[in-house]
């Protein structure tokens, strides 16, 4: 029996425990290298099928932009697929915007993940991962199984084995539009070399695995490379050096996730760590303690 319906589909955020910007293509993308983390603080989507080939989305909280990114993912897959089907996508939002953390390449993601489903398409994972790079660069990124090192404009995925950590999230209240980053003059640059300099001493062949042994002893000690962009970010909000000044404080450390005003610091392994966000917070600003995700929600949706 056909299905007419998919509730409560999660759209995880994620963080990016560091962002290198390690070159630039021909065409003007930044090529980077990063590891992005999915994290427990998500948005909910709702799906009903329409036989009528309509698209609609309902706004349940605040009201989205007439056209996001989650309508252009389901206009996608519906002209891709040629198929006759539509769907009322109802959308619980929570991920703030402007903030790096991917709640807008997270819902298209879970779009196409779901509506592969409801309209029985059966496309695999790789197909579905094309599609959702035409949308954005991250949309890759929560197609796929969880933790991940991510490379060139987001399309080359490494899966990591990462164990969860909990970060207390801060994002103020201004956003950060990403291309005003990437032209500033302030924009960090990294080296291929620099990046990988001491992986070797983790002990492994392979790559991966070096990055891997590399980023889990960085975990360990509460530090993991740097955002490149940050200072651009710093220099063009000044909320930013203010959320890095108050994780700093709570937590011993801080760092700009993304390409947005959010921070975030690592605040420990296991229960429920000592450290907490401030109960009070500047007009405006967002903030919660989010445990990282060993897998992501919809994994196993295509394969």
């Amino acid at each position: 029996m056909a299905l007419r319906s998919l509730l409560d589909v999660a759209a995880p955020a994620k963080l990016n425990l560091f962002l290198h910007v390690v070159g630039r293509r021909a065409d003007g993308y930044h090529l980077l290298q990063s590891v992005f983390v999915p994290i427990d603080w998500c948005d909910t989507l709702h799906f009903e099928r329409r036989d009528d080939g309509a698209l609609a989305r309902h706004d349940l909280g605040a009201a989205l932009p007439a056209d996001d990114l989650c309508l252009r993912a389901a206009r996608a897959l519906q002209a891709a697929s040629a198929t006759p089907l539509g769907a009322d996508v109802s959308i619980d939002k929570h991920i703030p915007s402007g903030a790096g953390m991917g709640g807008g390449s997270s819902d298209a993601a879970s779009t196409l993940l779901a509506l592969n489903r409801l309209w029985m398409l059966d496309w695999p994972l790789a197909r579905l991962a094309a599609l959702g790079l035409t949308l954005g660069a991250d949309v890759p990124f929560f197609l796929g199984p969880g933790p991940a090192l991510v490379e060139g404009i987001g399309e080359k995925l490494t899966p990591l084995a990462l164990p969860p950590r909990w970060y207390g999230v801060l994002k103020p209240a201004a956003g950060i539009e990403t291309r005003a980053l990437f032209a500033s003059p302030q924009l960090g640059r990294s080296s291929e070399a620099d990046i990988v300099e001491g992986l070797s001493e983790c002990g492994f062949g392979p790559r991966v695995h070096r990055v891997r042994c590399e980023v889990q002893k960085a975990l360990a000690a509460g530090t993991f490379g740097r955002n490149d962009l940050q200072a651009a970010a710093t220099a063009a909000c000044a909320e930013v050096p203010q959320a890095l000044e108050l994780l700093h404080r709570e937590f011993g450390n801080g760092r700009m996730t993304g390409s947005g005003s959010a921070a975030f610091a690592l605040a420990g392994d296991g229960e429920m760590p000592d450290g907490r966000l401030p109960p009070e917070l500047p007009q405006g600003w967002t903030g919660r303690m989010c445990r990282s995700l060993v897998a992501h929600p919809l994994r196993g949706w295509a394969n």
